[in-house]
């Protein structure tokens, strides 16, 4: 058995001397993986898809104010950019925070994450209510940044509920679940806002049905809190999967949050991941907050066809990904399905580019959906590719990582395309977009396939 911890933990990266004067520590802890239980439970289900939810509520959050930016723009009689500044809000809160919120994740667990995530996605939702007239503007930023504040609790944990909760044969498709719930979010987002609001003269009017939108998220968002508070628990009975007995058996002694990061960042497969994600997420923070606007610009008056394009990139979006999870974990091909999905996100953003202006509006929806199948179905893969690329580190960590580098290049990506698009024309903001993800796929044709959970699990299956 022994012989068999080390083959994993080599594999790992994570060979260490044991502690002085506590010989038996390491041992003690193997002993304990070995003999350790195994098994599902059915819980898991349920914990994943609340989680899915509550993450669909805040993505909803996030996107439902650039969904229908003109119509927000006339009400507060703010700039297109400060509107574009209330979805830039989520990616620039979580970089300062993804390190605090990451540590009490390995620290404190799941349960308290998911708790002050669902929480505060609700209490934003109510301030939210508070900005109800054209002077409320601040209000509405302070509602906004709440729900940002949230986010942080919440993007990067699918990857560790998967790893904690979820079997070895069906981790990828768990964490392509929980990624679902927030482009499902996102999708809603899309369609639901320009329904509700619909672009009309009278502010009176168009105050009350926001307030309507408002007062839906706000009731979503507190049923989803409670929920939470009854159903979501820490961990289960027994863990999933040999992998997470052997992390669960290590004790905590051996872990250094910040020696933790440090062999992240010394990872030379992980770096060139990080920047490859940032790159392709960054694309479509751009391409989503700044759709309403593209689509405007060519068809004007089509609100709601913007927002029912929308729809269609993160529907099409979301089949990918779980076809994307489905393959995983049944071919475990991480390198090669990751770099023919950014392959196939450059074409279909090169197609969209290229058939925005012609004045068809279906050729739109069709170039649309195409682009968000690889595009929005990527996310996933990135996900596990980097659990996979850095076990046993906590996935929490990794996640966070590749959230921080991917809400970096989003703001920067988002600011750069408005001001290109208001120079120089869509198709110009576009071309933008297609040069970054050309370099993205080269980048990610360099990443080597070191997949070290799945050896540990292989090593221990043996032993």
């Amino acid at each position: 058995w022994r012989a068999g911890r080390q083959v994993a933990r080599r594999a790992a990266g994570m060979v260490q001397q044991e502690p002085a004067g506590a010989p038996g520590l390491a041992a003690a802890g193997e002993a304990a993986a070995a003999t350790a239980e195994v098994r599902l439970s059915r819980r898991r289900w349920a914990v994943v898809l609340l989680f899915s939810s509550y993450s669909l509520c805040n993505a909803f959050q996030w996107i439902q104010y650039g969904s229908i930016n003109n119509v927000f723009m006339r009400f507060y009689g703010v700039s297109t950019f400060a509107i574009d500044w209330l979805s830039m809000s989520y990616m620039l809160t979580y970089i300062p925070l993804l390190f605090p919120v990451a540590w009490l994740l390995d620290k404190r667990g799941l349960r308290l994450i998911a708790l002050v995530g669902s929480a505060l996605n609700a209490l934003g939702a109510w301030v939210k209510l508070g900005s109800l007239k054209p002077y409320l503007f601040p209000i509405t930023v302070l509602g906004q940044v709440i729900c940002s504040l949230a986010q942080v609790f919440i993007l990067g944990m699918p990857s560790r509920i998967a790893s904690v909760w979820f079997g070895s044969r069906e981790v990828s498709t768990a964490c392509s679940i929980a990624v679902f719930g927030n482009q499902l979010g996102i999708a809603v987002g899309f369609l639901v806002p320009p329904v509700l609001v619909p672009n009309v003269e009278d502010v009176e009017k168009l105050a009350y049905h926001i307030s309507i939108m408002f007062f839906m998220t706000a009731g979503v968002a507190t049923a989803l809190f409670i929920l939470v508070v009854i159903v979501f628990k820490e961990k289960p009975p027994y863990p999933p999967s040999r992998a997470q007995a052997l992390i669960q058996s290590r004790p905590t002694e051996e872990y250094s949050y910040v020696q933790s990061i440090l062999r992240l960042l010394r990872n030379a497969n992980f770096l060139l991941l990080m920047v490859t994600y940032g790159l392709n997420t960054g694309c479509f923070y751009a391409l989503s907050t700044l759709l309403n606007r593209m689509v405007i610009y060519h068809y004007p008056g089509q609100e709601v066809n913007a927002g029912r394009i929308g729809l269609t990139i993160i529907l099409s979006g979301m089949v990918g990904a779980l076809i994307s999870g489905i393959w995983l974990d049944r071919t475990k091909t991480y390198k090669q399905t990751t770099l023919v999905v950014y392959i196939m996100s450059l074409v279909g953003m090169i197609a969209y580019t290229f058939t925005l202006s012609l004045g068809h509006l279906w050729v739109v929806f069709v170039t649309a959906g195409m682009l968000g199948f690889f595009m929005t179905g990527y996310l996933p893969l990135g996900f596990e590719f980097a659990a996979e690329l850095t076990y046993p580190e906590s996935e929490g960590t990794s996640s966070g990582l590749l959230n921080v580098s991917a809400q970096i290049f989003g703001i920067t990506f988002t600011i750069s395309q408005g001001q290109i698009m208001d120079r120089f024309g869509t198709k110009a903001g576009n071309i933008f977009l297609c040069s970054f993800l050309f370099l993205g796929t080269v980048l990610t044709a360099f990443i080597k396939a070191d997949l070290r959970r799945q050896q540990a699990n292989l090593d221990n299956e043996r032993t």
